[in-house]
């Protein structure tokens, strides 16, 4: 499976490569030439590259769910749910 790490979450993409997964990194990918400065051409390269998104970007998971282009949004309400399970683990102590 190939992965498209957006900007926010550079450095995600080397620990994904660990656990087998086919990562590329928005940053990287600009550093060695890729003209993805805008949203659009972020999701069109992960559309072209049969990509699952990775983003904390609202717009760019709007965008991806209007067009059908897989993503996994790290929204604040995507980071509350995990807060909440991770705190769920001290409550007996």
């Amino acid at each position: 499976m190939k992965v498209l790490v957006d900007e926010m979450y550079d450095g995600m993409d080397v620990r994904l490569k660990e656990f087998g997964y086919e990562a590329f990194s928005v940053k990287k990918l600009i550093m060695e030439g890729k003209k993805l400065a805008s949203d659009y051409s972020v999701i069109k390269y992960a559309e072209e590259n049969g990509m699952v998104m990775i983003t904390g970007d609202i717009e760019i998971g709007k965008a991806c769910k209007e067009n059908g282009i897989p993503c996994v949004l790290l929204d604040t309400d995507a980071l509350f749910k995990i807060i909440l399970e991770e705190l769920g683990n001290f409550k007996n102590r």
